[in-house]
């Protein structure tokens, strides 16, 4: 039995030697590479934003961002054309925001030991990456002097990382044991705000800034006061810029515009009159807030009082040419 076992392998091991065997090896990795050569993503239908977070543009060129799985689709809405960055990692990309200078966009993803990856928009690769987080990456924000990048982590994750990123050093971080779904940094980089389930929280990044030791400090963080408003979720954030670079606005999902003042207290509130609002962007002159079924209000940054809501989009398929009153 010993020696016709033997014999079995050793005829086993004499075919797999046999040219013809590794000939075949060789044609189908040939045949891989050159399919890899061949084909080439040429469009992305759909995406797979799970909030406002995942949505970006760039005020510079008017490009816009958003996800589609482990792809960043980066198109051009007045050419109609998509570009895409294709994530290495093959991870869910969760979160994205572009620098204010329009030249990178950073990505936050999910699956386990997420990464915060920095991407060259025009060459479309990645020039930085930092993994501090375990689960997800809930959002991400370039501070506007674009030296740091803020990055929170899913609820499980528990942490909150302010990164230097062209040093490739965490500057500060602390624990955050909130939901947030949205950040915005000051105009003057010194502090930026996140918000969520029953959250406003101000951070501060004054001491890190003096500090001169290459290590990670203690971020200070500390909260807005809400008053009445504590039990709300704050779907979005934004901080004031220009006379009102002070202030900070907010939106709740139950549909309510709020204003905090730079001591963090709720200075007032208006009603959107929305089942839901979802989105919020600021200007020196205007405040928009996006709510259900498409609908945009525009209120006064100065006083929070009403000026407009602009008119929705035609469905698709729509002939704009017989289009005669605006809806």
């Amino acid at each position: 039995m010993t020696v016709e076992g033997s014999t079995i392998k050793s005829r086993i091991k004499n075919l797999l030697r046999s040219p013809s065997i590794k000939l075949r090896r060789n044609k189908a990795l040939n045949n891989k590479e050159n399919l890899t050569n061949k084909v080439t993503l040429e469009k992305v239908l759909g995406i797979t934003a799970f909030g406002n977070r995942a949505l970006a543009c760039d005020p510079c060129s008017g490009l816009v961002a958003y996800p589609a799985g482990c792809v960043v689709v980066l198109l051009n809405p007045k050419k109609n054309k998509q570009h895409h960055i294709l994530n290495s990692s093959r991870k869910t990309i969760t979160t994205l925001s572009f620098s204010p200078d329009g030249k990178f966009v950073v990505t936050g993803e999910s699956g386990h030991m997420p990464a915060v990856r920095v991407w060259d928009v025009a060459e479309r690769t990645q020039v930085a990456e930092l993994q501090e987080h375990k689960y997800g990456i809930s959002c991400v924000a370039f501070s506007p002097n674009s030296k740091y990048i803020v990055s929170v982590g899913y609820q499980h994750d528990m942490i909150i990382n302010v990164w230097a990123w062209k040093k490739n050093i965490v500057v500060a971080a602390n624990k955050v044991s909130s939901k947030v779904t949205a950040v915005s940094f000051s105009d003057d980089s010194n502090y930026f705000v996140t918000a969520g389930n029953r959250h406003v929280k101000f951070w501060y990044l004054d001491h890190t800034k003096s500090s001169k030791v290459n290590a990670t400090v203690p971020l200070l963080g500390r909260s807005g006061l809400l008053g009445e408003l504590r039990n709300n979720f704050f779907s979005d954030v934004a901080c004031g810029k220009g006379r009102k670079a002070g202030s900070t606005f907010c939106i709740t999902s139950s549909g309510l515009l709020c204003e905090f003042s730079d001591k963090r207290l709720l200075d007032k509130w208006v009603e959107l009159r929305t089942s839901q609002a979802t989105s919020l962007s600021v200007t020196d002159e205007l405040i928009f807030c996006g709510c259900a079924d498409g609908t945009v209000r525009a209120f006064s940054p100065v006083n929070l009082h009403f000026i407009c809501t602009l008119p929705r989009p035609h469905c698709l398929g729509t002939d704009i040419a017989t289009v005669v009153e605006a809806r």
